[in-house]
């Protein structure tokens, strides 16, 4: 702030001024001492007015001067503290963003562990049927009658009839082996003492097929393959040239079962033994 002028600057073109006035005037217009002193003393009261009323002036202009400039300090104090503020503002929003983008990415990551667990599950649900498929019984015709069974124990069944239909009788006899060695109880038992049987006569082991046959009739005589196997028997009796066996099970076959197809088959046989 410019400082006040002096009142001396200021008098100095009035005291000039009245000086010339009095130079100017005619002889006549001069005062007396008196009038003079009393114009001088009004002058300077003028002056002094004057000059009182500049310095109140400059002493408002001062007081504004120093109020602006305490407004302009709290004016800037408050940009200040706003400015502040923003940053602080502006540090929480980017928390917020960076809280925010780690709550998305763990929406997203429990999105796909829930995917995943559900895939888990429907894997394990399928992966439990099909054990549950292996486990349960499944209902199968045996000789006429409904039985249930293991699924594994018709698929072993099922396999060793498959190599018996190809030829293959070695095989064959040593898959019904291992089955009945799993499966004693099973409801294909008897047929597999009779494939067995058939098994060992196509392999000419006529011996153990003589031994097989009169274990299966005895065990099973009301199965319906009886007659055939009796027929098997006296066949393989017959193949070790002992023809007095065989017509005796012949003999057998037409008493137990004389409506058989097996027992016309043996009848027409007994011609040939002798």
């Amino acid at each position: 702030m410019r400082a006040a002028p002096r009142p001396q600057r200021r008098l100095a073109p009035l005291v000039v001024a009245a000086l010339a006035a009095l130079i100017a005037l005619p002889a006549s217009a001069f005062l007396s001492d008196d009038e003079a002193r009393k114009a001088i003393i009004d002058l300077r009261g003028r002056v002094a007015a004057s000059d009182d009323a500049t310095r109140a002036r400059l002493a408002e202009l001062a007081d504004k001067a120093a109020a602006s400039e305490r407004a302009n300090a709290q004016l800037l104090e408050q940009v200040a503290a706003l400015r502040k503020s923003l940053l602080d503002l502006n540090g929480q929003l980017e928390a917020l963003r960076g809280e925010l983008a780690r709550l998305r990415g763990a929406d997203e990551q429990f999105a796909r562990d829930l995917t995943e667990v559900q895939r888990r599950q429907r894997d394990l649900g399928q992966a439990l049927d099909e054990r549950l498929r292996r486990i349960e019984p499944v209902k199968v015709t045996v000789d006429g009658r409904e039985v249930l069974v293991d699924p594994e124990e018709r698929r072993q069944f099922e396999d060793a009839m498959n190599t018996i239909r190809a030829g293959n009788f070695d095989a064959a006899g040593g898959q019904l082996a291992q089955f009945q060695r799993r499966w004693p109880a099973s409801p294909y038992a008897d047929l597999v003492r009779f494939w067995q049987a058939n098994a060992l006569y196509a392999r000419r082991e006529y011996k153990d097929a003589v031994v097989a046959f009169r274990a299966f009739v005895t065990a099973a005589p009301e199965h319906p393959r009886a007659p055939e196997a009796l027929l098997a028997l006296a066949n393989s009796q017959a193949e070790m040239k002992d023809p007095r066996a065989a017509r005796r099970t012949i003999e057998e076959l037409m008493k137990a079962y004389p409506q058989s197809e097996a027992a016309q088959a043996g009848k027409e046989r007994l011609a040939s033994l002798r």
